[in-house]
């Protein structure tokens, strides 16, 4: 098996479809699987992949999973040389999987990689990001680029130049591919599995800094294109519940990553924001 593709689904039942009628109308020559994983749909998801796309392997779950541990599942099951886990509002273009397949081949130093991603209209999405810092979410929790626009460009990447193939800190979990081959070369395991402490958020950023700890090298290239269409099953989510995983898993981060310290003072960080702004909404 040339790749497995891998799609974590949670009511989105309509942009899943036209996830899956892309990915099979493309004509050329690569054997792949599809495995979807879905987080207790409560849309009848399941029944429409059993039912239009019989040829995709379906893991059902009881309750929402989250990310990491949805895509475990799977990843234990994928028979792929290289596997893509891409998000179900994704719309891939026909030649990109070849592409992409082709480009991770010729490019084994390439552990990890991504594709070119763009919206609806045709204009370009930023995939990329500079491995984070305390000093860059603490500017994102008080909100300092409200204030001073440029306070994270550094860490948004915003000087990358994404016409051209060049080595990276981080890419999108939305469409990223791993090269199984590459991964075992660096880390002993047939299993690229994602740390499951992690519901949503960082797990990716999480997993490409370990590509680097094991001596690995994660990618971005222009060699094959996708529609992405943006947090659509997360846009289901309240704003209280969003804000919770997210701390939760910046905390989990900079603590694995940065120390102790380095938890406590955003933790510290997070009660400050939450009080000023708390305050400030009453006034």
């Amino acid at each position: 098996m040339d790749l497995s593709i891998i799609i974590v689904s949670y009511n989105v039942k309509e942009k899943l479809r036209q996830n899956l009628q892309a990915l099979f109308s493309t004509s050329v020559d690569l054997q792949f699987e599809v495995i979807v994983v879905d987080n207790n749909s409560a849309d009848d998801s399941v029944a429409m992949v059993r039912h239009s796309f019989p040829l995709v392997k379906v893991i059902a779950n009881q309750s929402n999973l989250g990310f990491a541990k949805a895509n475990n599942q799977a990843i234990k099951e994928a028979a792929g040389d290289f596997i893509l886990l891409l998000n179900p509002d994704m719309q891939v273009f026909p030649a990109a999987l070849a592409n992409l397949w082709q480009w991770g081949k010729n490019n084994s130093q390439a552990t990890v990689f991504g594709g070119q991603l763009i919206d609806q209209l045709g204009e370009g999405l930023p995939s990329v990001r500079r491995f984070p810092k305390v000093t860059d979410q603490l500017a994102v929790l008080f909100k300092l680029p409200h204030l001073f626009p440029k306070i994270i460009n550094r860490y948004l990447a915003t000087d990358f130049n994404y016409s051209q193939a060049q080595p990276v800190d981080s890419i999108r979990g939305s469409f990223f591919f791993i090269n199984r081959k590459a991964w075992q070369g660096i880390s002993g395991s047939n299993l690229p599995l994602l740390d499951e402490c992690y519901f949503i958020w960082f797990e990716e950023v999480d997993f490409c800094r370990q590509v680097y700890k094991l001596g690995g090298e994660v990618w971005y290239t222009p060699a094959g294109k996708a529609i992405d269409y943006v947090g659509q099953s997360f846009k289901q989510v309240d704003f209280k519940q969003k804000q919770k995983y997210f701390r939760r898993s910046m905390l989990q981060y900079f603590a694995k990553w940065h120390g102790p310290v380095a938890g406590y003072s955003l933790k510290l960080a997070w009660f400050f924001s939450f009080l000023i702004f708390s305050l400030w909404r009453r006034k």
